[in-house]
This record gives structure tokens, sequence and C-alpha cells, in this order.
């Protein structure tokens, strides 16, 4: 049962029970119903207390309905939240833990609301894209005062209840528990101490009043305006939480269920609840059990002490996990040692981090120019160049040294994981983890499965990436894997697009303009130009019959690697990284047009956008139907968390499921007749075609 209902002497106690959040489901909802009209029939009971079984009150709407009739069907919250309004009883909420969302709007239809301390309140639907849909907008600002209950509202974050409990004249809090596990003893006490009051207190009886009225709903609406342009939601829930201040609350109530209804269904809610539900998908591995054994993970150690090296190593760190770093060279630890204190010492500075943490860290890291100092960790993660002969050698040797059971990751971007673990005897051990720099930032982690990779390997990476706060997404092995597999692609048309008339300014432009964090030649210059000239070399031998541009090469040949050398596609200052266009660049282009025989044409911005997104969906179809990624929304993951895909659009497919999959086939067929493009590249991928004729999506 969703809700279960006992009553003690003469209090009836409501417990929400559907794990792991106490979800507001229609099974919990209609439980909640009968369970107050018992308690409203029993003559022996004087009053009722509502609370949430295990470590929640209730985390609000139960996501497995999100977007379905269920989530609406009879009795929704607003009836559950009016039955209890209505109850003839005195109704007292006993919050703990987390109250969140419908979580925390039904409590506001209580009579009376005690908190355990810790307790996290949050109105978060704002993160998906909503505001909240059952009085939170029309109830909070009345109970919590109008700024408190508004910026609540706006952020989405949680607050603990002692904070709320400080603000001036509120009535979100009748009392604070003295702990979690007197909660019940003092709500049942509550309860009795009210039974017998009348009329019981209403939320919506309140005033909600803020003496600059509109003044200040301006102000608001100016400082958050600017910080949320791809997203409506933030202004509507001001718009809501006004209509609090200015309607009767009935029409106030209404008026907050049209936005949410409207909101529901605009591509950035549906962008955003995708995401939310992605995520939780990718942590799940279809033949990987959730109660797979886990190996421990006690002690890591690092190969390579260099930028990536260093990154990685600081997450572990940070997660209160001691790593041993390894170099060949004294300088080159060094080195690393340095950057890795310069790092923290920055955010000690910025005021991010205390200086006993970053103590604490610093001493969790040991230095090693020995692999035999290696032994005793569990999980050994090489960050050493990108070249198959220099991971050999690091395999071979750490097969070697590495006791029985530990786990042999490598950080490679490109290269076969499968070969990799064929330098060990225990190719069941070896996993890949690519991380993406900087990967003390970054929070994509893809997880490489080798053909042997064993299960509990799997799990065991999977639950590290949760402990060192990565999102992390299962890839099959293939060249590039899922991100960088896509990302040629998209190279690959950025590139074409210049041959053909656009300037490097222009495409950059154009898809930050669509949301991306940064154009590819941006981006090109910000990695290093030479990183993709080494895998185009690698490329000519190995695909001699793939279509590139050569625009790229005769950059790197005049060493214009990027960045690091003071120019690439762009010029830099020194010092400072403002990406200025170079007139020595746009005559190389121009030169090499003249040498093909290309007559430049105009390009629409469109079309830049369309190539260089739909390049990404159509090879994400091939990856998918391989059986490389497990599911689209994996591969939205890879590009939301690692590539600077905008938030607002879903990720590619997400994307390309919300312009219609028959529109993108179209597009690509039109692209295919360009004969400077690569028409054979702009085949609908198989699958993308299936799901074409069949009227279908790639997210279902």
């Amino acid at each position: 049962m969703s809700a279960e209902y006992k009553v003690h002497g003469d209090v009836a106690v409501i417990t929400l029970n559907n794990p792991p959040v106490n979800g507001l489901g229609y099974e919990t909802r209609k439980g909640i119903t009968e369970a107050l009209a018992k308690a409203n029939a029993d003559g022996a009971v004087k009053a009722i207390v509502i609370t949430g079984a295990g470590k929640a009150f209730s985390g609000g709407a139960d996501i497995k309905e999100f977007g379905t009739p269920k989530a609406l069907q009879e009795p929704n919250l607003l009836s559950v939240i009016l039955a209890i309004e209505n109850s003839a009883k005195p109704v007292v909420a006993a919050m703990h833990t987390i109250a969140m969302g419908g979580g925390l709007e039904l409590p506001l239809g209580c009579h009376y609301r005690i908190a355990a301390p810790g307790c996290k309140v949050a109105l978060p639907e704002v993160k998906l894209g909503l505001i909240p849909g059952a009085g939170g907008t029309q109830r909070l600002p009345r109970a919590l005062g109008v700024e408190p209950a508004l910026n609540m509202i706006v952020s989405g974050e949680p607050v603990p209840s002692e904070m709320l409990l400080m603000v001036p004249g509120q009535k979100l809090f009748d009392k604070l528990a003295k702990s979690n596990e007197s909660l019940m003893d003092e709500a049942m006490a509550l309860a009795r101490e009210k039974a017998d009051v009348r009329p019981l207190p209403l939320v919506r009886n309140l005033p909600a009043k803020h003496p600059l009225g509109d003044a200040y709903f301006q102000f608001a609406r100016n400082m958050v305006g600017g910080m949320s342009k791809n997203f409506p939601a933030p202004l509507k829930c001001i718009d809501a939480v006004e209509a609090a201040t200015k309607k009767k609350f009935d029409d106030g109530l209404l008026f907050e269920r049209e936005i949410f209804i409207n909101l529901m269904w605009t591509p950035e809610c549906r962008a955003l609840r995708h995401i939310f539900a992605a995520e939780r998908a990718a942590s799940k591995i279809p033949d990987v059990p959730e109660d797979t054994p886990k190996r421990e993970i006690k002690a890591v150690a690092v190969i390579g002490a260099g930028t990536m090296g260093g990154g990685i190593t600081m997450n572990f760190l940070n997660a209160g996990i001691p790593v041993k770093m390894l170099e060949m060279k004294q300088e080159a630890l060094d080195r690393g040692l340095a950057t890795i204190r310069k790092n923290y010492e920055a955010q000690v500075t910025k005021g991010k981090l205390k200086q006993d943490k970053y103590e604490q860290r610093m001493a969790l890291l040991s230095t090693t120019l020995n692999y035999a100092d290696l032994k005793d960790a569990d999980l050994v993660i090489e960050a050493v160049f990108e070249e198959m002969g220099v991971k050999e050698a690091v395999f071979k040797k750490l097969d070697e040294v590495m006791k029985p059971g530990a786990i042999l990751a490598s950080n490679t971007s490109t290269l076969d994981v499968n070969k990799i673990a064929s330098f060990t005897k225990r190719p069941q051990d070896v996993v890949g983890l690519h991380f993406f720099s900087p990967a003390n930032v970054m929070k994509l982690l893809e997880v490489i499965r080798g053909a042997k990779t064993a299960k509990d390997v799997l799990a065991t990476v999977m639950a590290v990436a949760k402990t060192i706060k990565k999102t992390a997404v299962v890839s099959g092995v293939c060249d590039g894997f899922i991100g960088n597999r896509m990302i040629e692609q998209y190279s690959r048309q950025a590139g074409f697009l210049i041959e053909e008339g656009a300037t490097p300014e222009q495409v950059d432009k154009a898809v930050e303009k669509f949301g991306f964090a940064m154009g590819p030649f941006r981006m090109g210059d910000l990695a290093g130009n030479d990183i993709g000239w080494a895998i185009r070399k690698r490329r000519y031998v190995e695909k001699p019959n793939m279509k590139y541009s050569k625009t790229a090469d005769l950059l790197c040949e005049l060493g214009r690697y990027g960045q690091k050398t003071g120019a690439g596609w762009y010029d830099y200052k020194p010092g400072k990284r403002d990406a200025i266009p170079s007139p020595l660049v746009v005559d190389m282009i121009e030169k090499h047009r003249k040498d093909m025989g290309i007559t430049p044409r105009k390009i629409s911005d469109e079309e830049i956008v369309q190539r260089l997104v739909y390049a990404l969906v159509n090879e994400g179809a091939h990856i998918l139907e391989e059986g490389i990624a497990s599911r689209a929304s994996d591969i939205d993951m890879v590009y939301l968390t690692g590539y600077g895909f905008p938030i607002h659009r879903g990720g590619p497919m997400q994307y390309a499921d919300t312009i219609g999959l028959f529109n993108v086939a179209q597009s690509m067929q039109r692209f295919a007749q360009n004969p400077l493009d690569d028409a054979k590249f702009w085949q609908p991928a198989p699958l993308l075609a299936k799901l074409v004729a069949e009227g279908k999506s790639f997210n279902g």
C-alpha cells in the first residue's frame, strides 16, 4: 500500500510509503484521500498526522508518471490538498529529510506543520522547465513571505528547515522537532494540542503582500531575465507569485495551473524533463543488475602527472580517496604536483575551498617513480600519451605489478580498449575511463566496456563515478567511442562549410547563437588543432576514401595549433583567451578555395546549424544501431555534459525528435545533393530511416 493508515489512541497517522522518496503517484494520492475519509469518519479520532516512511517525507511527483495521463488522474495532487484543507479534523504534516515539489505543496495544505532538524525544503520544478503546479506559488508566499518564497521558487534550491524558521513572520512551520527520532511523538502531541482548536488555520487565508509591489516584481524580472534567457519558466514563476499578491486565492490557483500546463508542452520543458530521466537512465546498464557485487575502491593510482593525470587525481582527492601518482621523471612529478597545488590555491583564494580542506586533500596524495609502489591500489588509471605503443608498455607493466582483482583503466579517448586489454593476462579487469578536459571540472565520464570487461568491474566504476560526482555513460568499443566519433563528423562538416564560403567566425557565431558553449573552430583552438591533425593523418591511412577538407591541415602546417601557440583559426593576445578573427587565416582559406577551383557562396546560419547538428544525429543513429550506445538518451548525456550542447535543446537526439525525424531526413537528402559535401555520409542511417518510416522518434 502506498499510504499506510494506523490509529494511535485518538490520533490517526497516514504514512506515505512509496520508495525511494515517497513520490506522490496515483496509488499514493488515492491512499491519502481514502485514509483522510476513514479518519474523519472515525469518532474516536480527534486529529490526523501525515508523514513519510524511510528517508523522505516526500520528493514530490512520481517521475514514473511524468507526462502520462496517470499524473492527472483523480485524485490529482490539487484534489488531495483540497481534501486535506476540508478535513473536519486538524491535519499535521510531520516533515523530515526531504520535502520537495509536491512534497512541500502537500504540507502547505495541512493545518499545521512540524519539521525535523535538517529537513531540506524546496520547490524545484523550475529545474524541469516548470513552475510549481499544486498551489506552491500561491501558498508559499503566504506562509513564508513574498521575497523568500520567490527566491526559493525561482532557484529551485533546497533550504534547511532551521534557516526557514529564522525568516521573520514565517508561518511555514509551527514547530521544529528536537530530532528525527522525536518527530512523530512531537507531531502527535501537537495534533492532540490542536484537536479542539477551531477554526482550523489555512495557509490560503493568510495575506500575501510586498511593500514595494510592482517595483519589486519589475526588479525581480530584470534580475532573472538576464540569467534565464533560454528558459521561460523562471520569469513565469515571477508572474505566478505576483498573482498571489494581486488575485484572490482561487483565481491565483487557476492562473498557476494555466502557466504550468502551457509550460509542460514547451520544447525547453520537454528537454529538461528528458535530461532528468536520461541522467538516471545512464547509470543503469541493461545486462548488469543493480545488485551486482562491487569491488572495494579504497586506494587509487594514476599514471601520468600531466594535465589529464593531475585533473583525474583531483577528482579522487576531492572525494577523500587517497591517490598515488606515477611519472617517469621527478621533474614531471614536480610539475604535476605544482599544478594541482595551484588549482587548489586558486579555489582557496576565491573562497570556494577552506584552507584545512585543501591541506586534507593534499595529504591524500603521494607520488612515485616506481611501478612496484602501485601494487596495493584497487584502481589504476593511466593518462599517458595517446599512442598504442605507449599504452602497451604501461599495461604490460601494470599486469606484472598490480594485485589480483585490481581494476586497470585507460583514459584513452579513441584507442581500442580490447587491444589494450589484450596486453594483460586479465582482460576482465580492464575498462576505459575517458575523462574530459579539464578532468577536475567536466562532468562527463565515458565508461568504455571492453568485450571481456567483467560485470562487477562495470558496476564498480559506475559507483566510483557517482562518488567523484561524474555523469557516467557506458560506450562500447569503436574508434572515438560515442563523443569523439560523433564530433569527427561535426568537425568534417565545419571544414566543408568554410571551403564552400563561410568563415570560421561565421560558423562559430551561428552555432553559439544556437546555444553551443563554443563553436567548432574556437573549440579546436582551445583543445589544440594538432590533436585533430594527428587523428586525420591516421584516418588518411585507415580510411583513404573518407572525404576531408584540407584547410585544417594547412593551418597546422603553419604551426597554428591554437591558444597554446597564440595562433590557430583565430589570433590570441598573450595571456588572453579572446578569439580575434585572423586576416591571415581568411587569406589561407581563400587561396585554398582558388586552388580547389571552388567559387564561394553565401551560406545561411540555418544551414550551418543544420549541417553540424544533423551530422551528430546521423552518426549517433549509426552508434545506436551498432549497439555502441544502449539508448539515444545516453548520447544526449554525452553531448550535454561533455561537449557543450545547449541544455535547453536536450541533446542532439532529443533535438532531432523535437524537429521531427522526417524533417531531419529531408534535410539530409538535400545536403547529399551538394557536390562539395560527402553524399555518402548524408544517406540517413538505417535506424533513422526505419524510425522515419514508422513515424517514431529516438527517445520513444
